[in-house]
């Protein structure tokens, strides 16, 4: 008797979800059906396209967890967060060493344009050095600018 109410009873709520949600739950199901088809002992192995497959199919279908069989949810959740943490290791890493250091002739240039043009200022040589095509920052040419003593106050 069970045997035949369990299936007319899926068939009947199966008949008020809509026709994308039975798709998804179809391509879900044929998926497993195709880990368990190349499994090569009793314990299915799960490629990483796989494992892939269900993060993806977590994030976008709310009954994700009704038609996972092959897996618990709670495995599927901790594949998302692992790759999560990859992602964000993945983005944050090192690129370099820091900023790029300026070179000797630009800097001894910065120098000899602040001795000979007392009355400029950084912002002043920095605009100098970006008409000559020279990248070099403002902070930076104010850095490497030769500084002057000021005269002693009559007071």
């Amino acid at each position: 008797m069970r045997s035949i109410v369990i299936p007319l009873l899926i068939g009947l709520r199966s008949s008020f979800r809509s026709q994308a949600e039975l798709q998804v739950e179809i391509v879900a199901l044929h998926q497993q059906l195709a880990v368990l088809r190349r499994r090569l002992s009793t314990r299915p192995r799960l490629r990483p396209v796989d494992r892939f497959f269900w993060t993806w199919l977590s994030r976008l279908w709310p009954g994700w967890r009704r038609a996972l069989v092959i897996v618990q949810p709670k495995t599927v959740v901790a594949w998302h967060r692992r790759g999560f943490r990859l992602y964000w290791r993945w983005k944050s890493r090192q690129r370099g060493p820091g900023r790029p250091q300026v070179s000797p002739e630009a800097r001894a240039l910065v120098r000899k344009m602040s001795l000979s043009n007392p009355g400029w200022g950084a912002p002043r040589i920095h605009g100098e050095f970006l008409k000559l095509g020279i990248d070099i920052g403002e902070t930076s040419v104010g850095k490497y600018m030769v500084r002057r003593r000021k005269p002693p106050s009559q007071t």
